[in-house]
């Protein structure tokens, strides 16, 4: 198994463990006004990596009516006044990603289709913050590839027609959100992909996955298992990020993402949970 099957779908270093352990409490006792605001922005992938399990194929978002789009979205999320504008960047590549902003800042880098650019860097230089956090982690996960192979698994139980019916609805639900990008802005566009029917159906796909195995074996259960670790550790970043109440935090993930994220910060109560919605002023 290659790492496109497990990936699915967004000062210059963080907070050393010590100064986080001093600034964050444990999260149950946070009080509401202990709280920093997180707003997760669920988007697909600009320039189109084709990284993961089903792809939304992204028109040319540099053709100058998808520009002004894309500014009338940074302008309705710079109204929010983040604090911070966390991307889905590999953390243990913030300086790549501070020396790509610094150069953005200063005239030397041009902006490329990645929604990290297109939206992460024009908003973080859209308040004048001092840098774009990185969020991400997206290694390969404990264990054998055997271990979270539920493809293979499928192909040697007899279970091709049921993948096949999974993997359908997913390529679908893909087809769909061209259609809808086609005909809509990239606001129009965003407002409905972040929808809560749009992301629970997104979300389905992965108990669907959890069901490839046996009472041995149970390598769907172990692939969405590692897809919600991910998540989880995306979500401690964004906590080692915005430590303060003050803060907000603007988090810019594929829509996959973003279920798991706005969960896990509202049930930790780790951070006051915005609507991406309200902030675009989607109707």
């Amino acid at each position: 198994m290659n790492k496109q099957l497990f990936t699915l779908c967004f000062s210059g270093i963080l907070l050393g463990t010590a100064a986080v352990h001093a600034e964050i409490p444990v999260l149950r006792e946070r009080d509401p006004a202990q709280r920093p605001s997180l707003l997760v922005l669920g988007v697909s992938h600009f320039a189109n990596p084709g990284a993961d399990r089903v792809n939304v194929k992204v028109d040319d978002v540099l053709a100058p009516a998808r520009q002004s789009e894309i500014e009338a979205v940074v302008e309705a999320l710079a109204a929010y006044k983040p604090t911070h504008v966390a991307v889905e960047f590999p953390v243990d590549q913030q300086d790549k990603l501070d020396a790509r902003y610094r150069d953005y800042l200063a005239g030397k880098y041009t902006l490329t289709r990645n929604e990290v650019d297109q939206i992460g860097l024009r908003l973080a230089a859209r308040l004048g913050l001092p840098r774009v956090d990185a969020a991400d982690w997206n290694e390969f996960p404990p264990g054998t590839e055997a271990d979270f192979d539920y493809i293979v698994w499928a192909n040697q139980h007899n279970e091709q027609e049921r993948l096949e019916r999974v993997s359908n609805s997913s390529r679908a639900a893909a087809k769909e959100a061209e259609a809808l990008l086609a005909r809509s802005t990239i606001g129009e566009y965003l407002c409905a992909l972040n929808k809560p029917e749009a992301l629970a159906r997104n979300a389905q796909v992965y108990l669907d996955i959890a069901l490839y195995g046996d009472a041995k074996v149970n390598p769907g259960a172990v692939y969405t298992g590692n897809w919600y670790a991910r998540n989880l550790r995306v979500f401690a970043n964004l906590v080692r990020i915005a430590p303060k109440p003050e803060d907000r935090i603007v988090a810019i993930y594929g829509a996959g993402h973003k279920p798991l994220l706005d969960r896990y910060g509202a049930e930790s109560r780790a951070f006051k949970v915005d609507d991406a919605r309200e902030v675009l002023r989607c109707p």
